[in-house]
């Protein structure tokens, strides 16, 4: 009788300790971050053939992906590697500052899937940001 009160006793700390507790689930944001395609040497450059080909690939390749919002800093070459996503998708590429406020970022994003099209010099640092 003794085993069977302690087994009976056990079960329920364990079921208890186990239960969930309501709350609120966190929205999950999902978010892309890639580099623009191949560029010309001005300085605001046109993406090359090659770039152009790449940004077409870009879009191939998130075909199965639901973007909320396509993002791109405001340069020729960002913009042009996010459309054919963004056109993909029916979405128009939205700009952004490489200085954002990343708090109102998320805030504004929360809970979306985001691609975000910028540069060597500024992905890393927003990715950085994002975490």
């Amino acid at each position: 009788m003794k085993k069977l009160i302690l087994i009976l006793l056990t079960s329920l700390f364990v079921f208890l300790s186990c239960a969930q507790k309501p709350g609120k689930l966190e929205a999950v944001s999902t978010y892309y971050l890639i580099r623009h395609a191949e560029k010309g040497t001005t300085s605001d450059p046109d993406l090359t053939q090659a770039g152009l080909q790449r940004a077409e690939n870009w879009a191939k390749y998130f075909k199965d992906i639901s973007f909320d919002a396509v993002y791109s800093t405001n340069t020729k070459r960002t913009v042009q590697t996010a459309t054919p996503t963004a056109i993909a998708k029916n979405l128009e590429v939205q700009l952004y500052m490489p200085d954002i406020n990343i708090s109102d970022f998320k805030a504004q994003t929360k809970g979306q899937t985001v691609l975000i099209v910028g540069h060597s010099n500024t992905s890393p640092f927003m990715a950085n940001d994002l975490l």
